[in-house]
């Protein structure tokens, strides 16, 4: 998108993906609204995690910060992304490291403990001091997210002013007002909701990351690579195609029968869906 005058699309510092809570325990989220594009993945319990990225607008305090999983990697890799997070175990941590994202996590500069909430809930990141930390001495524009284009490219779609991301134990619910989409369930606080002027719905195949939680639950991975099913809504309409990665670390590439599929510059939240026999389901109205 255009920049402002006297602004440069090039920062000295990496695209920072920060995992965020999902729960009603999270709430209020904090920052969301400043993010360029979110990304809901599924862990464990059935329930999502949310992957905000920031680059164009660097917030102040942001949380509650959770620990990363290895369907990150898929995330933060196309865009040499750095990952700002709690933590996470041990072999999700050495495979983030062995795909060569930078790790910021709690003890690094930004991140403190809010006193007026509970733990886990209560770890938060000042931005502005994690995006200083993370200046890599090499301004630069990242690599696009999304194969980017303006309304216009389109194609005319049916319409779909409500839809509905079900993740198994969790659903994100979205409406179309005023040109954007609303999430009807969002914890983020009042006016620090993320402004959505698309939806994308990629349906993922979901593993087995290969070990439990600390309450006994498989942590599922999302199988971020290959091909599926996709939906992007957008300006009240829903047309539907395919997605395509050709590995973690590759852009995502869009097509409908007809030919390429573009999204509309904007901010953009992605609802990495499971397939239906993974327990995940999409439905959308008019």
């Amino acid at each position: 998108m255009p920049v402002a005058d006297g602004d440069d699309a090039e920062q000295d510092h990496p695209v920072l993906v920060l995992k965020m809570d999902n729960t009603e325990s999270s709430a209020p989220q904090q920052g969301l609204g400043s993010a360029d594009l979110v990304v809901e993945e599924l862990v464990e319990g059935g329930i999502t995690r949310l992957a905000a990225l920031y680059y164009s607008e660097i917030p102040g305090e942001v949380g509650p910060v959770r620990s990363m999983r290895a369907s990150d990697i898929g995330i933060v890799a196309p865009v040499d992304g750095a990952m700002v997070a709690s933590g996470g175990a041990a072999q999700t941590v050495e495979r983030v490291n062995d795909a060569g994202i930078k790790i910021f996590n709690e003890g690094s500069p930004g991140f403190f403990r809010e006193q007026t909430r509970s733990a886990p809930y209560n770890l938060f990141a000042d931005m502005a001091a994690v995006a200083k930390a993370a200046r890599d001495k090499e301004t630069a524009r990242p690599d696009d997210y999304l194969p980017w284009g303006t309304g216009d490219d389109v194609p005319q779609g049916r319409p779909a002013g409500t839809l509905t991301a079900d993740f198994g134990q969790h659903s994100t619910n979205w409406s179309f007002s005023n040109g954007s989409y609303v999430n009807e369930n969002t914890h983020a606080a009042d006016g620090d909701e993320f402004p959505a002027d698309s939806v994308l719905v990629l349906r993922v195949e979901v593993g087995d990351a290969g070990y439990l939680d600390p309450a006994g639950n498989t942590v599922p991975e999302t199988i971020f690579e290959g091909t599926g099913d996709a939906l992007l809504f957008h300006g009240g309409k829903v047309v539907k195609g395919s997605w395509s990665k050709d590995a973690l670390d590759t852009p995502l590439q869009l097509e409908t029968r007809k030919g390429d599929l573009k999204v509309p510059a904007g901010r953009v939240w992605i609802e990495l869906v499971p397939v239906d026999s993974a327990g995940g389901s999409v439905t959308y109205g008019k």
